[in-house]
C-alpha cells in the first residue's frame, strides 16, 4: 500500500484520540470490536500503518460514537 502509509497513520491516530477521550484502553475497545488486542493496536500503531476494511472502520466509529468521516479525514 505505498502511498498511503500517511493516511493510515492519521486515521489510527484519530481512532486513538476518540478512544481515549471515551476512557477506553485498547485491550478494552478491542473486546468491543469483538476482535484481538494486537490487531486492534496496529491500527492505531504510528509505525505499523495498519490498512482497515470499511467494515471495520464503521464498527470504530460506531463503538465510539462518532461519524466515520471523523476518522477519516485529512490533517
Amino acid at each position: 500500500m505505498k502511498g498511503y502509509e500517511e493516511i493510515f497513520r492519521q486515521i489510527g491516530i484519530r481512532i486513538a484520540y476518540y478512544r481515549k477521550l471515551r476512557g477506553y484502553t485498547q485491550e478494552v475497545f478491542s473486546e468491543m470490536l469483538g476482535v484481538s488486542t494486537s490487531y486492534y493496536s496496529q491500527i492505531e500503531a504510528a509505525g505499523c500503518y495498519k490498512p482497515i476494511s470499511l467494515r471495520t472502520l464503521f464498527r470504530i466509529a460506531e463503538a465510539l460514537e462518532v461519524e466515520p468521516y471523523k476518522l477519516l479525514m485529512r490533517d
